[in-house]
């Protein structure tokens, strides 16, 4: 894919994709433009960008969606961020950030090395800054500290701990005292007998 810049939300091509499945998966992006109550102008970010990922295919001014956009409206929450991770993985710039994240000699990337990242194509603005961030996020690519504007890898769960490993000391009841309830007795111990009552004479 070409270096392509999100000049959109993930919410507008996620909006933009749901349109597009109301009518049928496809139509006429001025018309599409129309029901949002939108100029042309304005929605082409998102139809732009939807293409890039493969979501959308344009041909003769009329938009339609593709398998991959039919899968992601009809994913789970963690389904879709799946198709966008790898979709974004997939266009030069996102493959660029990933691959500058894994080499960074500090393990991350501050937000004026993402600027010079992409100032060799284009000038960036603050805005698209910020959808790159975003989408990366959503994507779940790398995650973002707002206050050091650190771009990091995803933290990864630790281990799972098996049941009983690393305990000291445990001891095991037995079946039956597990059942019932009460504290299991010492094999050791004599059986105790209630006391016998002299006979009377």
């Amino acid at each position: 894919m070409p270096t392509t810049y999100p000049k959109s939300s993930v919410s507008e091509v996620t909006g933009l994709l749901v349109l597009l499945d109301a009518h049928k998966g496809s139509d006429d992006i001025a018309r599409l433009a129309d029901d949002l109550d939108l100029e042309i102008d304005e929605i082409l970010p998102s139809i732009d960008f939807a293409e890039a990922l493969d979501m959308v295919t344009v041909s003769d001014g009329r938009a339609t969606l593709t398998d991959t956009g039919r899968a992601f409206l009809k994913g789970s929450i963690r389904g879709r961020k799946s198709i966008v991770r790898e979709q974004l993985k997939r266009t030069t710039l996102f493959r660029t950030l990933v691959r500058a994240l894994e080499g960074a000699p500090e393990g991350v990337l501050h937000e004026d090395d993402l600027t010079r990242l992409i100032e060799f194509t284009t000038t960036p603005s603050e805005e698209k800054i910020q959808n790159i961030v975003n989408w990366g996020r959503y994507a779940e690519l790398f995650r973002y500290d707002g206050d050091t504007r650190v771009i990091a890898p995803m933290r990864r769960s630790p281990p799972r701990t098996p049941p009983g490993d690393g305990s000291r000391g445990s001891t095991t009841a037995s079946p039956t005292a597990a059942a019932s309830g009460s504290p299991a007795r010492s094999p050791r111990s004599p059986p105790q007998t209630a006391p016998v009552a002299p006979a009377v004479a």
